[in-house]
């Protein structure tokens, strides 16, 4: 029997509804503070309580500092080094959250995410307002049926008769590149990659997925990326916006609140329903008249257009189809790792000599099949790449039920006695810090912090510790479980065949030496960016390979 059980809301109606207006309001403030109350009795005694750091703020915690730090990662390392390899943080107005730094923890949790573990509201809220109630937004079964429909677009046998469109993407951008060194009088020219990135995911994925090209390489101006863009362009909006959604994670109704960032949310809405309508329309038109391209049935939009046949297996309602167009939005991950790799490579040239030696010892472009298999290093750098510098850092999750949560090792807890599980009570809130288990010093070894992608090429490269980490390839960066990000096949392959082609042809550096700083900057994810630059510019210096 619970001894804490919490009055629904016609009970509660009932006992205040026979008073008068004032009293009507006295009493459900009453009663709203009593169940709050019994809420956190409740999660007191149902979840185990752990040892963690002291508040630094009143109102955020230590949220707050989380939210502003260049490295939360190595907060998160550091407080899992005193505390245990699970702790509990101050959050913000009073909250609590639990921290998961160990493997098996983590493997339980993510195994358990849609059911046992979902989205806050705090999540839902920005997933609805910006991408509608797609697959990221999806939960429990409406998340298994989604998925269900658009994984034949994501199988090795789409992803390889796609390979010529990554290709086609990354030799657009090297004619564009080629004309603006030639029109240089050095050689070389300094140019701005991030941008260039964005492009070709945008399009790459546009091509793709939904037989559209954007055309953002030929320079047509693109209102996707506009919206993005303007996320990370003022960062001292960002550091206001930072401390507004800090607050909403107790109070989501903030979110309707008409702010700067609200109204660029309503306009990617906006932007992407447009994209949605002529895209879905166009598709749609193409299979009555049977002029669509043979093949793109398995193409997302294919797959779209199947779905809303009311007799199909996977049905999806015409809102749930048009905001799987927002996988669109998806872009914007590989463009941020192929920044980091231009960057890493530009501040190792040794690194960069040896990937380019072995790209061109291999001959001409690979294929699907060579990329997967027969490249090593390339292979060995995307890795590392994607372990260094995962473009989700962390996630947040409420249980929706209680659970058990078991230990690979055991922690010490605000009881003191030693326990090799913990007790989460509904409504618990999880963190996962992605980056902090990808670059842990215990994990990983002690040159865990370090771009070092021979690690991936030797037996012993990856420690045993790193080994008990599920995922792929023992990382978090496309998380694990039910919620493992569906485009990982599409998105590696992506990054290896525009990495391939623009190292076989271009030698990079950055504008500023080797040594020049390079910083995380506030957008909807975080991105790189040359400190002292404007929004999220990585200037680099580029010649050709001759």
């Amino acid at each position: 029997m619970d001894l804490f059980t919490i009055p629904s809301p016609s009970s509660l109606w009932t006992t205040v509804r026979s008073g008068g207006a004032f009293n009507v309001a006295c009493s459900f403030a009453a009663l709203w503070a009593f169940v709050k109350v019994l809420r956190m009795l409740r999660w007191r005694v149902k979840t185990t309580q752990l040892l963690g750091p002291p508040r630094t703020s009143l109102v955020y915690g230590v949220s707050r500092d989380l939210a502003i730090s260049q490295d939360s990662a190595a907060i998160y390392e550091r407080w899992a080094t005193e505390h245990g390899v699970v702790y509990m943080i101050p959050s913000v107005l009073g909250q609590t959250r639990v921290v998961l730094c160990d493997p098996r923890a983590i493997a339980h949790f993510y195994a358990r995410e849609t059911r046992t573990y979902v989205q806050t509201p705090l999540s839902l809220a920005l997933l609805e307002a910006s991408v509608g109630k797609g697959l990221l937004w999806a939960q429990g079964e409406t998340h298994k049926r989604q998925r269900k429909a658009l994984t034949p677009a994501f199988s090795n046998a789409a992803i390889r008769k796609l390979t010529s469109v990554f290709y086609d993407s990354a030799y657009k951008v090297k004619g564009k590149w080629d004309t603006a060194i030639e029109s240089s009088k050095d050689g070389d020219a300094v140019i701005e990659v991030q941008n260039w990135m964005n492009h070709i995911s945008l399009d790459t994925v546009g091509i793709a997925g939904f037989s559209h090209d954007f055309g953002s390489l030929d320079g047509k101006p693109a209102s996707v990326t506009e919206v993005f863009d303007t996320f990370g362009s003022n960062q001292k909006a960002s550091a206001v916006n930072e401390v507004f959604i800090l607050l909403a994670s107790a109070f989501p109704i903030i979110l309707k609140i008409p702010t700067k960032r609200q109204n660029l949310f309503k306009k990617l809405s906006v932007t992407m329903e447009q994209i949605s309508n002529e895209l879905l329309i166009r598709s749609r038109r193409e299979k009555d008249v049977n002029i669509g391209e043979r093949g793109q049935e398995n193409s997302i939009i294919g797959l779209l257009i199947k779905s809303e046949g009311q007799d199909t297996e996977f049905h999806m309602s015409e809102e749930e189809v048009m905001a799987q167009v927002l996988l669109l939005a998806g872009y914007e991950t590989t463009s941020i790792s192929l920044t980091w790799a231009l960057i890493e490579l530009s501040q190792h040239a040794d690194v960069q000599t040896r990937l380019r030696e072995e790209l061109l010892a291999f001959g001409p472009d690979p294929t699907y099949d060579q990329l997967k298999a027969n490249l090593p290093y390339l292979d060995a750098i995307v890795h590392e790449i994607l372990r260094l510098h995962p473009p989700v850092p962390e996630i947040t999750r409420i249980a929706a039920a209680d659970d058990v949560i078991p230990l690979s090792e055991p922690v010490r807890p605000a009881s003191g006695n030693m326990t090799d599980s913990i007790s989460i009570a509904k409504g618990t809130l999880i963190t996962v810090s992605i980056a902090a288990i990808n670059r842990s010093s215990i994990i990983w070894g002690p040159h865990a912090k370090e771009f070092k992608p021979d690690r991936w090429l030797t037996e012993d490269g990856i420690s045993g510790k790193a080994k008990e980490v599920q995922g792929h390839r023992h990382l978090l960066t496309f998380v694990d479980g039910p919620k493992t990000c569906l485009g990982k096949d599409f998105a590696i392959m992506e990054f290896k065949t525009v990495l391939s082609v623009l190292v076989k042809n271009f030698v990079f550096e950055m504008r500023d030496g080797p040594d020049t700083p390079v910083e995380v900057a506030r957008g909807i994810l975080p991105r790189p960016r040359v400190v002292g630059e404007d929004g999220t510019g990585v200037p680099l210096r580029i010649r050709r390979y001759e």
